[in-house]
Order: structure tokens, then C-alpha cells, then sequence
């Protein structure tokens, strides 16, 4: 059981983890260079200066058969959008409202949008024109579905060369209809699962997810939305599919909105202020050196947020294209780990080409849809690691309350211990046996010193070490820190833990901050 979960079971009634939002692209592999597209169109016969004929006569075919489709399933034709602010989601929702469509093609929207194609541009070395990759702007078209395996999703398709296409779903979607078809009654709100009658059942068909065969699952659209692609492109070429966009996201749900709302504003804001840069570094799993310190070399960005939206609050921590956040909406306290750059995470896999009994070493993580499961478990991790330190929020006791027992004298073992002084001359070994480093290498008599130099001064390294071994024995009899087997390190305690961020959450709290949370 989780920190998270141990701490507010009597609040919660079940957890939910899973896709959210899921974006796949689909390139196709021989068509993304200049020497691959001129070897295609020597395939077709078709000359490098006819080429902008023959891609605007195959964008007309493409376009024509999408209004074809579009006219047969609602009887509506293409709709064109001119302005970026309207959202096609609400659009399509709408639709289907509209013309009451339980199931199937909602309509097709078409939108004039940045894109990557070729020209053909005069080489002066080659005397003849040669296929150049530029950035451009084409109509893409917009086919939304309300999927009866997947629910509402859409499929964006390019009609300019080389057809890329993206398809967008949304795994809470796809939970619920497995939900409806397998009978077990549930609750929901947008995309939260607010309640549901089998837990269990529910964890099962999130997991069914990840033994999805992504490549046959989502080749399936391409005859509704590309029809012509064999004629376009010739039997041989496909689609590459990777895995652009990912949100993995941990529901925990609570018995009611008001039980939620009774701890979860001051978890938000224990999520914020104990975000430290080398913290977050740590939740989205960036190296550190043996001595718990980033690399010198570490050019990453950091950032947090926290802010108020319609739903509630919102704490959010970036690492350059990745991130993870925590909000609450209605009974759900969720967090979720948005991937954009796989590439960041090394994983343990084979070379692409190795045989399967070739050792697994570590590299980058890739977009291909090949690591969708190992992906899903290193995001699983992130939220792992946030939810425990959100757990470390005592939102029930006040600063004094979870501060006063270590205060106390108390006989352990026979002998009187005194008791801590916190804000005192205790607060910097305090401080220092926080710092998440030591979540990972533990905490020794030697790093103590380190981070305590400034108290040290003066005294022999025999006399430095002799006083933070008495201050080790001090802070294990309070039951803060406990020893590892057979070790020399020690690590933090529940109970330090919760002792250790409620005290530097209160230090890094402003006046004004403290006096919000105390009224």
C-alpha cells in the first residue's frame, strides 16, 4: 500500500491508474528524407517538376472522399474553420448532440495548419530540380469518432505529401465503454472516474490497455479517414506509428467532494512548496551523482506552478518538455505525468536489430509504440514519488502538533533523551537529513559533516565526526531516522519525513502565506 493510500484510506474509496490523454503520430519511415521521396517518385515515373501536379491532384482526391464519407454517415459536409480559438472538441460534441449520433463519424472539420512537405526547388549543381523538405502550411482535415471499443477520439490527417496522420484518444474514454460492455456500473464527470461499483474490474481493463497491439489497433482507421493510400502510396509503404504525447494519470478517489476538500487545498500546497529544483529533478527521474548532487553538466529546466482554474487548484512541475502535476476536481485527487520527450529516460531494452538473448543495457527511451508499457511504468513511478511526498502533508495536526513529540524529553532504552530543538539549534541537522539525496544513498555520518561544515568549524575531523554520531543516536531514539541492515546510512522515517517538510514548508512560507493558511 502506498504512503498516499495508507494515510487517507479511511477517506478514499479506490484508485484508479491509466492512460489519459494518449496522442499517436503515424509517419511513413521511407517519405521523411529527400533521397527517399526521389527514389518513390522514380517508382511512380513521375518527374521532380511535376511534382506540385501530382500532389495537388492526389490532396483533391483525399479531400473529395472525406466529404463523400462525411455527407453518407451525417448527412453534413466538410466544415471548414477559420479562426484558431474554436475548439473542434466542442465542436464535435455539439455535432453529436445535434444530430443525437450514439455511435460512429461525428463529422469531418478542416483547419489550414503548419505542416512539413517537399518542393521541388532547382539545383544549379545538378541542373535539374531536386526534392527540398520544407515547412509549410496545408489543410488538414479533422474526422471525429465516437468509437464504440475507444469512445471520442479524433483523427487528424495531413492532405498534402507525405500524409502524415495523428490519432488522439483518451484512455478514461476507453475505460468507460469497457465499463458499459462488461456491465459494471460507474460515475463519471469529463474524463474523471467519479465513482464506479468494481474497482478491481476497472484496474483490469486499464491494464488490458498496455497488451493493446498498437500498430493493427490504430491501422484500423485508416480505411475511413485514408482510403486511397494504396492507390496514393503503393502496396509497400505504411505507417510508422510512435507514441507523441502521453498523460498517465493516478486517481485517487474519495468518498465525497467534501471529504476531499477537507485535506486536499493544503496537499496542493505542500506539493508546491516543497517542490525544490532538486526535488523535481528527482520525480522525473534525472541522473545524480553518488554524492546526490545533479551533474555539473545538468542543462535541464525546472519550473513550477501552481494556479487556479475553473475546476480548483493546480500545482505543476516541469522538467524542460516533461511534467507532473496534482489537481482536485470534484472527488478525484489526481496526479499526472505528462511525457513529450521519452528520449530523457533511459530504460533497460535491446538495440533495435539484437536478438532477443543479447543483453539489455540502458538507453533512451523511444517514441515508437514498441516501449508504450515501459513508458506507462516509468510514469506510474513519477506519480509514485509525488504522491509520496504529497503523503508527508499532515493537513489533519497543526505545525505545533506534528513538531511537539519531538520537542519532548523521552526515555529510550533505559536512558533520558532530550528533546529536539526544531526551530533551534536542531534545525539545521534537521534540514539536513530532508535533502532528497538521501532518499536514494542514505544518510552518513561523513555527508552530515558535509552539510554542517559551518557548524564544525574548529573542531578536529575525529571530534566532528564523534559529535554528528552523538546527533545520529539523538534523532534515531526520536525515531526519525532508522539504520539500514548491515550499513552504515541511515534514512528518513515516516514520521521524519512528515516532521522534516512540515518544518521547511513552514521556513519557506512568506508571513503573508502563513497568515492565508492560519485564518
Amino acid at each position: 500500500m502506498s504512503m498516499f493510500l495508507k494515510k487517507f484510506s479511511s477517506l478514499v474509496n479506490g484508485v484508479l491508474s491509466g492512460f489519459d490523454r494518449i496522442v499517436f503520430k503515424g509517419s511513413i519511415l521511407p517519405l521523411m528524407h529527400e533521397a527517399g521521396v526521389a527514389s518513390f517518385l522514380r517508382g511512380k515515373k513521375i518527374f521532380n517538376k511535376d511534382f506540385k501536379g501530382w500532389m495537388t491532384e492526389q490532396t483533391e482526391r483525399i479531400v473529395s472522399h472525406a466529404e463523400e464519407f462525411c455527407q453518407e454517415e451525417t448527412g453534413t459536409p466538410i466544415t471548414a474553420i477559420r479562426s484558431s480559438k474554436l475548439r473542434k472538441e466542442e465542436l464535435a460534441r455539439d455535432r453529436q448532440k445535434e444530430l443525437e449520433i450514439a455511435e460512429g463519424l461525428l463529422g469531418v472539420w478542416s483547419a489550414t495548419e503548419a505542416c512539413t512537405t517537399y518542393k521541388a526547388r532547382f539545383s544549379r549543381t545538378q541542373s535539374f530540380p531536386q526534392m527540398s523538405r520544407e515547412w509549410s502550411k496545408c489543410k488538414h482535415l479533422y474526422f471525429y469518432f465516437d468509437d464504440p471499443s475507444f469512445g471520442f477520439l479524433n483523427v487528424r490527417l495531413q492532405t498534402w505529401f507525405p500524409y502524415h496522420i495523428q490519432i488522439a484518444m483518451n484512455g478514461r474514454e476507453w475505460l468507460c465503454r469497457g465499463l458499459e460492455k462488461a456491465g459494471v456500473g460507474f460515475d463519471r464527470h469529463k474524463n474523471k472516474i467519479l465513482s464506479v461499483d468494481d474497482y478491481q474490474a476497472a484496474q483490469d481493463l486499464l491494464d488490458l490497455q498496455l497488451d493493446t497491439r498498437w500498430a493493427k489497433t490504430l491501422g484500423q482507421f485508416l480505411p475511413a479517414v485514408f482510403p486511397d493510400m494504396r492507390a496514393i502510396l503503393g502496396p509497400h509503404l505504411g505507417y510508422y506509428w510512435t507514441l507523441w504525447q502521453s498523460e498517465w494519470a493516478t486517481d485517487h478517489i474519495f468518498s465525497t467532494p467534501r471529504a476531499l476538500a477537507s485535506v486536499g487545498e493544503q496537499l496542493l500546497q505542500h506539493a508546491f512548496m516543497t517542490g525544490t529544483g532538486e526535488r523535481v529533478l528527482r520525480y522525473l527521474d534525472r541522473p545524480f551523482t553518488n554524492a546526490g548532487s545533479p551533474y555539473l553538466s545538468n542543462a535541464n529546466e525546472v519550473s513550477s506552478r501552481m494556479l487556479y482554474f475553473q475546476d480548483g487548484l493546480r500545482v505543476r512541475h516541469w522538467v524542460d518538455e516533461n511534467s507532473v502535476k496534482a489537481y482536485l476536481e470534484q472527488n478525484v485527487f489526481r496526479v499526472e505525468t505528462t511525457i513529450n520527450n521519452p528520449g530523457m529516460f533511459n530504460i533497460y531494452r535491446h538495440k533495435e536489430g539484437e536478438p532477443k538473448d543479447a543483453p539489455k543495457k540502458l538507453r533512451p527511451m523511444r517514441k515508437g509504440v514498441v516501449d508504450v508499457a515501459v513508458r506507462s511504468k516509468v510514469s506510474q513511478q513519477i506519480n509514485d514519488r509525488l504522491l509520496d511526498q504529497v503523503a508527508t502533508c499532515n493537513c489533519t495536526e497543526s505545525f505545533m502538533k506534528t513538531l511537539e513529540p519531538a520537542s519532548r524529553r523521552r526515555v529510550s532504552k533505559g536512558r533520558i533523551v532530550r528533546g529536539l530543538e526544531v526551530t533551534g539549534k536542531d534545525r539545521s541537522a534537521l534540514m539536513a537529513i530532508a535533502d532528497p539525496a538521501f532518499a536514494v544513498q542514505g544518510i552518513t555520518n561523513k555527508a552530515i559533516r558535509e552539510k554542517l561544515k559551518a557548524q564544525l568549524t574548529g573542531m578536529t575531523e575525529k571530534q566532528a565526526s564523534a559529535k554528528v554520531s552523538r546527533l545520529l543516536r539523538l534523532l534515531r531514539d526520536h525515531g526519525l531516522i532508522r539504520k539500514r541492515p548491515r550499513q552504515r546510512r541511515y534514512v528518513l522515517t515516516t514520521r521524519g519525513a512528515t516532521l522534516t517538510t512540515t518544518l521547511a514548508a513552514a521556513l519557506r512560507a512568506s508571513t503573508e502565506e502563513l497568515m492565508k493558511m492560519a485564518a
